[in-house]
């Protein structure tokens, strides 16, 4: 490059204007997402906090962020199809911008000129005046139709393939969605409203913990509704809850409601002559042990959490800090513990399909190549919990994913295997009633209990 070519290059930087900070935000936790395989709940707050972002521009950078993320292969095929070249031949750096300014082309009232512009104008200042030109030309092919045009050229055909129709519509990867319709069985029908719910913007809850506040008194304290179904839920609209005095000084955890059913439910299967010997196999980061023991001190139980990871045993310890609990740093499946355990909770390491609503890209990062190690480890999990369970006690297995190798796959193993029967799961989570399940286990769903799909199973020790 000539220096007249440099010096040329240097004023068309020099003249476009780059991101805004709540357009910065969101492209730096993009980048932090593709590059690092970050979490985007996790990075986009601390970017906002570092500069100073809020209000408005903080809540327009989190649904850029937080949208981009969940929609990324819906975006990439409309990408592709304009751009006229497939996503993975694009730089790396390039199709983040493509995917935020055609989300904000997509799915926002952003006009068609900020969009374009301010992602031309950043494409330049990253690269050069031929790649911005690049950026506008894939951008403006995009804008010229809406996203019902696209999706009728590029989606399957809903009579040939109504599951891939619906995956592409709500970009989830086809392989969850075949998962999803297939533990709903007979309600199929409802897969259209499970892959939406998973894009809908879910409630920050709360759970007040037991003894020190009611769910009534927390709901006054941070101005929230006191939950459907689990007696310690509160529902807060949006905010960060980790700056909420009650989350602070410990009253008060944030925990999906369908966590905290998991919980109780475990506190209330029969067990008779229990001891108060309890086990939280799978502990961190800590929210399920602390409203065990919370829930055990009336009766003077005391909660043993095993954790292998020694950051998210601090967290276990911190979290339950002033409860009964001690904290054992080790692998589940060999954790040298004595058996005898009254109660147990088993909630294993799983693929998260339960919760794509909260982790917006996940349902990109995971495979299904992912599922068969996941459910040898759940199943090698359930097997230690019946093993440190007393004849009578009880096991309650959950798992944060809805597909059927983690879940009914996993417990009827255990039922062939090991001397253990299946309890009737649903009395346990009352007051939900409805929506469960086959049975006897439990299967809660986001767009028909407003919780995360957590499955559980109540599983009683014989011998």
């Amino acid at each position: 490059m000539t220096a007249k070519d440099q010096r040329s290059r240097t004023g068309e930087r020099g003249r476009r204007r780059p991101l805004d900070p709540a357009r910065a935000a969101a492209f730096d936790a993009l980048r932090a997402v593709s590059s690092r395989d970050a979490y985007a709940n996790l990075v986009l707050p601390a970017l906002l906090r570092e500069r100073g972002i809020t209000g408005r521009d903080a809540a327009f950078a989190t649904e850029l962020a937080y949208g981009t993320c969940r929609v990324r292969g819906l975006l990439d095929a409309i990408i592709g199809a304009a751009a006229g070249r497939a996503p993975e031949a694009i730089n790396s750096v390039l199709l983040d911008l493509l995917r935020l300014g055609a989300y904000q082309l997509l799915r926002t009232r952003v006009g068609t000129h900020a969009a374009v512009s301010t992602t031309v104008d950043q494409a330049g200042i990253e690269f050069d005046s031929a790649r911005a030109g690049f950026v506008n030309a894939v951008l403006r092919a995009i804008a010229g139709r809406d996203e019902r045009s696209w999706v009728d050229e590029l989606a399957p055909d809903p009579r040939s393939d109504p599951i891939g129709y619906l995956a592409f519509v709500h970009a989830h990867p086809r392989w969850i969605a075949q998962a999803f319709a297939d533990t709903l069985g007979a309600a199929a029908a409802e897969l259209d409203a499970v892959l939406a719910s998973d894009d809908e913007r879910p409630l920050v809850h709360l759970a007040a913990c037991p003894g020190v506040l009611t769910a009534a008194e927390l709901a006054a304290a941070v101005g929230g509704a006191v939950g459907r179904y689990s007696p310690y839920a509160v529902y807060l609209p949006g905010g960060d809850p980790a700056q909420l005095a009650p989350v602070r000084d410990g009253q008060a955890l944030v925990q999906d409601e369908g966590s905290q059913l998991v919980a109780r439910a475990l506190t209330l299967a029969p067990v008779e002559a229990d001891t108060g010997r309890w086990l939280d196999l799978c502990a961190g980061p800590g929210g399920k042990t602390a409203l065990l023991a919370g829930l055990g001190v009336p009766s003077g139980a005391r909660v043993t959490a095993v954790e292998p990871s020694p950051h998210r045993a601090e967290l276990v310890a911190a979290h339950t800090r002033g409860l009964p609990v001690d904290v054992v740093q080790a692998d589940g499946r060999q954790t040298g513990l004595d058996p005898g355990f009254d109660r147990v909770l088993v909630d294993v390491p799983c693929t998260g399909l339960g919760a794509l609503r909260r982790r917006p890209e996940a349902r990109w990062r995971r495979q299904p190549a992912d599922v068969p190690a996941l459910a040898k480890l759940q199943r090698e999990l359930l097997a230690a919990a019946i093993a440190l369970t007393r004849p009578g006690g009880v096991v309650l297995y959950a798992t944060c994913s809805p597909h059927l190798a983690e879940t009914v796959g996993v417990v009827a193993d255990a039922l062939r295997r090991h001397p253990v029967a299946a309890l009737d799961t649903w009395p346990l989570f009352e007051p939900v009633t409805k929506g469960l399940g086959d049975g006897p286990y439990v299967q809660l769903w986001p767009h028909r209990h407003g919780t995360d799909a957590m499955f559980a199973a109540a599983l009683q020790r014989l011998a």
